[in-house]
């Protein structure tokens, strides 16, 4: 039995704009968050931006989109997920006016998705506050930033209306929890940032994404806005209860920001959170209506599922994306000590939409590993990245099933299409695309593209619509 997927299925892929374009000061950008973080996300932060930061040139997205979008095209893509860098518009972030070479460029780039009939899903803050709004405002514990955020959405609704039609709000919102500099522009050190003060900051990025939503629907009546989070499904290390209760606090934690973002109130299970950790979200007048405007669908990374445990003597840490808990004896991992579980996926489909009942879409999956450029039968250089095709074609065929339980899939974009700078370590030799960039992480390469086994695999995947995955 093959698989089925809905005819009109969004397939595609997904890169960031902090990890693929490059060109970091030119034509007008100014600094970000990314570009003073050159060990990734758990690294250490410099006070300007450094050669050995591999983000600065990404893989040259900046300078060659016209050629990754074609090769984008012979895959067969219906969907391109990219992220608008936000100090290429508003270079320090506070401006008044933005910068109209920052968004010509956004501008060639989705006519150049269109001419191939591929649809633009664009997320409008993707890691990378800029570095202004970070170190003078302290980042999202500000309230002012519900205001610059909002200049900035309302500038992109408004430039790219016709041209964008399905938005993301904030990327992996909940993952402000784990890396509140990266994720929310925090400046305070981690290890001294209050509990009061992250959540507050939570609270600005929520209401900034109901109003992102409200102002996007006034702009564009068209337009699809969604929320993004980092999924990790979290299963009882046993079935003692006290593990069972352990992994529900957990998911808890990450189902917050959905329950926000769909049902447009903060749940009960926060508030009791709040209340014994001494944490008083202060409101302005207005919030709890701005809340209201709740997203159109729900969209979500998947790599990992983790195992949670009431007893920490048990607890065999593993390392995910950026949350990381206890390991899953029945799983194996990846070279980055990711753990394997296709069937989490599915799993995890079903949860967000038994919770929301809205449309999901799963705009990250994927494997990062380190390839090997070899000569092809034709002379070309390529990849036999047979590892990547089981990883994809296994979790895709758990996405056919998630279909065939009643879940509304919207489509798939896999994470890296391309090869580009990995965001928890800043390696490109931490490789997850179907094209192969020329550039190491000793600053070395050619930036040449050439198309990996994987490539051809996906057109077939696409062309047949699900049909050639192997159960």
């Amino acid at each position: 039995m093959s698989v089925q997927f809905p005819e009109g299925f969004l397939w595609g892929g997904a890169v960031a704009a902090n990890q693929c374009e490059g060109a970091y000061n030119e034509d007008g950008k100014g600094w970000s968050t990314q570009d003073v973080a050159p060990q990734g996300i758990k690294g250490p932060i410099t006070e300007v931006p450094t050669e050995d930061n591999m983000k600065l040139v990404g893989i040259d997205f900046y300078h060659r989109y016209k050629e990754d979008i074609k090769l984008f095209a012979e895959m067969g893509f219906k969907v391109f997920r990219t992220s608008i860098a936000w100090s290429r518009i508003f270079p320090n972030g506070d401006e008044l006016e933005p910068n109209e070479k920052g968004l010509q460029f956004y501008d060639d780039l989705f006519d150049e998705c269109h001419k191939y009939g591929i649809e633009p899903l664009v997320t409008i803050s993707h890691y990378e506050t800029p570095l202004h709004l970070s170190k003078h405002y302290n980042g999202w514990v500000n309230r002012e930033l519900v205001g610059f955020y909002e200049r900035y959405s309302r500038t992109l609704f408004t430039r790219y209306k016709g041209k964008v039609k399905y938005w993301l709000t904030f990327n992996e919102i909940n993952s402000i929890l784990h890396e509140p500099f990266m994720s929310g522009g925090i400046y305070t050190p981690k290890d001294k940032l209050s509990k009061q003060n992250l959540y507050q900051a939570i609270h600005h990025e929520l209401v900034a994404s109901a109003l992102a939503v409200k102002i996007g629907h006034e702009i564009d009546p068209e337009a699809k806005i969604g929320c993004m989070i980092l999924s990790m499904p979290t299963y009882p290390l046993t079935p003692n209860p006290d593990d069972v209760i352990a992994a529900m606090q957990t998911e808890h934690l990450n189902y917050f920001f959905g329950d926000v973002h769909a049902r447009g109130i903060y749940p009960g299970y926060m508030k009791r959170y709040f209340r014994e950790h001494g944490i008083e979200i202060h409101m302005e007048p207005g919030d709890a209506e701005i809340l209201k405007h709740t997203v159109d669908f729900i969209s979500f990374s998947y790599y990992v599922s983790i195992c949670e445990t009431g007893d920490d003597s048990r607890r065999n840490q593993t390392e995910g994306n950026l949350f990381s808990g206890a390991a899953n004896p029945y799983l194996e991992a990846s070279e980055w000590g990711w753990q394997i579980d296709p069937q989490g996926l599915r799993y995890v489909l079903n949860m967000f939409y038994d919770r929301y009942q809205k449309p999901l879409f799963i705009v990250e999956n994927g494997l990062g590993a380190k390839d090997v450029l070899i000569t092809g039968e034709d002379g070309v250089p390529t990849v036999n990245d047979d590892y990547r095709i089981k990883y994809l074609n296994d979790h895709l065929v758990q996405v056919g099933e998630a279909i065939e339980d009643g879940i509304e899939v919207m489509g798939y974009t896999s994470w890296g299409c391309i090869d580009l700078v990995s965001a928890s370590t800043a390696e490109l030799s931490k490789r997850y695309g179907f094209i192969y960039v020329d550039r190491h992480d000793d600053n070395t390469g050619t930036l040449e593209r050439y198309r990996k086994k994987s490539f051809y695999w996906y057109k077939d995947v696409i062309a047949t619509n699900g049909q050639s995955l192997q159960r």
